[in-house]
């Protein structure tokens, strides 16, 4: 593997006061025909061979299924802003059927349609980072006996405040993301859908509006089925538009649409269509799919061309839980499958192979510093579930690592990959970065003491005829003359990583 060009300026140690840019849509607005009210997406190229037929899957139960619900239950409307923290007033969304709609039909006519099916959003050109409430809360809906830790407006207020207060905002964590749990046990009269009236009474719009003032992003949790996981009202084939409409109207910047109680052909309607029903709100929604996760995860049950064409994000694999065994288990899955992986990774379209469990209580120190490594090389989203509210500083100090965010935040979005695997159980890990930088892993599996592994760069298929240097993420030192063919050794820690951002800083004349 050729590391590095000349043609290509070195992208140099990274220091606290660098500044790093985040590639945002607003980079991306060729692709979008925009007035002041509507944001609609144009015709691609691509969209005129890519309008997406879904394919029949085998559908299997999320591992956190749960019996439809028992009992009565109802809501009305949402009830309107009665006290506590202000809530500013966020513009309704418009009409999706506006002229700027009618001119981009008129314009591609009959591509109208393979349009509609492509997501082609501008939305996360990078990896999403932020926080997410499940595997730290879960479906927590007692607020009698914990009312700070129970799925209420509270909690999600309360995040939204340590994002914006705590440093973490500044860093790219801007999503405030609501997962299973919300709803009230019904819909209401007219079929929409609304949050448990007793835990959210302000609504969902407030809350939104609230998460806004903050300067974040706020994401909701559905699911494409006749109940969610938890067994609250899912959203079936014909209620995807209604949905859409409602989710648009709250002013949600990201959807994720879990998949329990749904067979394999309404997953494979349902998926494409809620991405159709998305784009046709007029607002910028980011989609993450679970589809995936309830085929095996793999060709030829998952079409990845489809999948990248109608979904930000998609979960693969199964549920992460608080545990060691569990990270494990996913990098393994991934590992294993990284030829088709790797692949169909990109900007606007990325494997998630879960939640960030760093501050809860099953990994330790070296764990916690492994998984936040480990799912940076894999661009995967940075989406923590743990309580910022009582994080400790080392924690902290690791999920706000600003070397480590920046090499996560490539804009080139190229997913990194095992490249070697030692008998010595020391696996090294690469991902590729632009100005001819890379980001190595040297990740050890060991249990038993500190390990000293020696290779070089040559070993690791860096041929490129140059002299590099290394900084390492978490200890900041700098490693400099490092020749392919010279040997070096790294220290790792039972369970640990030293990770390094290497770069080249003189290009050689080939003798």
């Amino acid at each position: 593997m050729k590391v590095g060009s000349s043609q290509q300026a070195h992208a140099g140690p990274y220091s606290e006061g660098a500044v790093f840019q985040q590639q945002t849509s607003t980079s991306f607005d060729s692709n979008l025909a925009t007035t002041s009210h509507c944001r609609v997406p144009a015709c691609p190229r691509r969209c005129l061979s890519n309008a997406a037929a879904a394919t029949g899957l085998v559908t299997r139960r999320s591992r956190r299924s749960r019996p439809p619900p028992a009992g009565k239950g109802g809501a009305g409307a949402e009830p309107p802003i009665s006290r506590g923290r202000r809530l500013p007033e966020l513009p309704r969304v418009f009409n999706p059927c506006s002229r700027a709609m009618k001119l981009v039909a008129c314009v591609c006519g009959l591509a109208l349609v393979a349009c509609a099916l492509a997501l082609e959003n501008g939305l996360m050109r990078t990896p999403p980072m932020g926080w997410l409430a499940w595997e730290r809360f879960r479906c927590n809906t007692d607020c009698k006996i914990d009312p700070q830790n129970c799925i209420s407006e509270r909690l999600f207020m309360d995040m939204a405040d340590r994002l914006a207060d705590d440093g973490w905002k500044e860093l790219g964590y801007v999503y405030v993301n609501i997962d299973d749990c919300w709803m009230a046990k019904q819909r209401d009269a007219s079929g929409q859908l609304v949050p448990d009236p007793e835990r959210f009474p302000r609504g969902i719009k407030a809350l939104a509006d609230y998460v806004h003032s903050r300067g974040l992003k706020m994401g909701i949790y559905g699911d494409l089925g006749t109940y969610t996981c938890g067994g609250y009202p899912g959203t079936t084939l014909d209620q995807i538009e209604q949905d859409a409409l409602t989710f648009a109207h709250w002013g949600v910047d990201m959807l994720k649409l879990d998949g329990c109680y749904s067979s394999e052909d309404e997953q494979a309607q349902g998926y494409p269509r809620m991405t159709k029903a998305l784009n046709m709100t007029g607002r910028p929604i980011a989609y993450s799919c679970s589809w995936p996760a309830y085929q095996g995860g793999l060709p030829p049950k998952v079409n990845y061309t489809l999948l990248g064409n109608i979904c930000n994000l998609w979960r693969n694999y199964g549920d992460i839980q608080d545990s060691w065994d569990s990270v494990l288990a996913i990098l393994d899955w991934y590992s294993e499958n990284q030829d088709v992986l790797q692949a169909v990774a990109g900007p606007g379209h990325w494997n998630d192979p879960d939640m960030l469990i760093i501050g809860n209580f099953g990994l330790s120190f070296e764990q916690s510093r492994s998984q936040m490594a480990l799912w940076t090389v894999l661009a995967a989203p940075l989406l923590m579930s743990n309580d910022l509210r009582m994080l400790s500083q080392s924690a902290k100090e690791i999920l706000q690592n600003k070397l480590m965010i920046k090499i996560n935040q490539d804009p080139l979005g190229i997913q990194g990959r095992m490249i070697l695997k030692e008998k010595s159980h020391i696996e090294v890990f690469l991902r590729p970065l632009s100005h001819s930088a890379s980001a190595l892993v040297f990740f050890s599996r060991r249990t038993d003491m500190p390990y000293r592994y020696t290779t070089s760069l040559a070993r690791l298929n860096f041929t490129e005829n140059a002299v590099y240097e290394a900084q390492d993420v978490y200890s900041g030192n700098i490693i400099s003359g490092l020749a392919p063919e010279h040997n070096f050794t790294v220290i790792v820690n039972p369970s640990g990583v030293v990770m390094w951002y290497l770069y080249p800083t003189i290009q050689l004349k080939k003798g």
